[in-house]
């Protein structure tokens, strides 16, 4: 569909008004740790590169706000503690934006919708929803500790008991894929961006079954009273308006595949 020239003047006029309104930065440096292990949102490729959604919108919003990102890698489970208390400037991982965790960190806005589904083996007929998986004792559910999935599992999913042995823990979102595949456990629960990603690249080993479980805002997360939310808050705001963010899933949900 083309623009009529009205509505081009519009989103020129709409981006140059948010262009002249995002503060600048200064070049300042801001450290940045994620997990890269959440594709496509941040991953290493076949090359070892990382890469992936929150990579690109991490570099337009440094050209935008004029700072410069060293990127430092952790673990999950250790992320939220580090970034609170301080040892990062931002976090990201499609870090879902809860109550919580508002305690301990603070979060700029939403920059993505995602709804949790349930990621398991290509060639799995046991179970095809959270009933059936929930009905069969013998079944068994991987999940990161602390995380979203892993109380979408026992409260949505079982019977509301953090300790119920049938949710085995691991430390990254990558070894409980890997844990899937091996046939450790059964299901994986994950938002449908993260679910979709894997299962572009497995060759048909894993699939998605049942109804989505949730709908999760994704954030990025900074220690508490951080000068930076307001400006990241502005340059998500601005790649909102100018559409940078609908071609950012355009780029990595629809063309990019795995693997390559």
């Amino acid at each position: 569909m083309k623009l009529t020239a009205a509505a081009l003047a519009l989103a020129l006029t709409t981006s140059a008004a948010f262009a002249q309104a995002l503060p600048d930065l200064g070049g300042r440096e801001v450290v940045v740790v994620t997990e890269n292990a959440y594709p496509p949102l941040q991953f290493l490729d076949a090359s070892g590169a990382a890469i992936g959604w929150e990579y690109d919108a991490m570099a337009e919003l440094a050209k935008r706000l004029n700072f410069t990102v060293t990127y430092e890698n952790i673990s999950w489970d250790a992320m939220i503690p580090a970034v609170s208390e301080g040892q990062f400037d931002l976090g990201m991982t499609g870090i879902t934006i809860r109550d919580d965790r508002k305690e301990k960190v603070d979060f700029s806005d939403s920059y993505m919708t995602s709804q949790m589904v349930m990621l398991v083996r290509g060639d799995e007929t046991r179970f095809t929803d959270a009933a059936s998986f929930a009905a069969n004792d013998d079944l068994l559910m991987a999940a990161q500790p602390g995380t979203t999935p892993f109380y979408v599992g026992v409260y949505e999913v079982l019977d509301g008991n953090e300790a119920n042995p049938r949710v085995k823990l691991f430390e990254t979102f990558g070894a409980t894929v890997e844990a899937l595949r091996a046939g450790d456990v059964d299901l994986v629960l994950t938002d449908g961006t993260a679910g979709q990603g894997y299962v572009d690249a497995s060759n048909g080993g894993l699939k998605i079954v049942g109804d989505k479980l949730g709908t999760e805002d994704f954030g990025f997360i900074f220690p508490k009273g951080s000068d930076l939310v307001a400006p990241i808050n502005a340059g998500i705001a601005a790649l909102r308006a100018d559409g940078t963010l609908d071609a950012l899933n355009t780029k990595w949900f629809l063309d990019y595949k795995m693997g390559q």
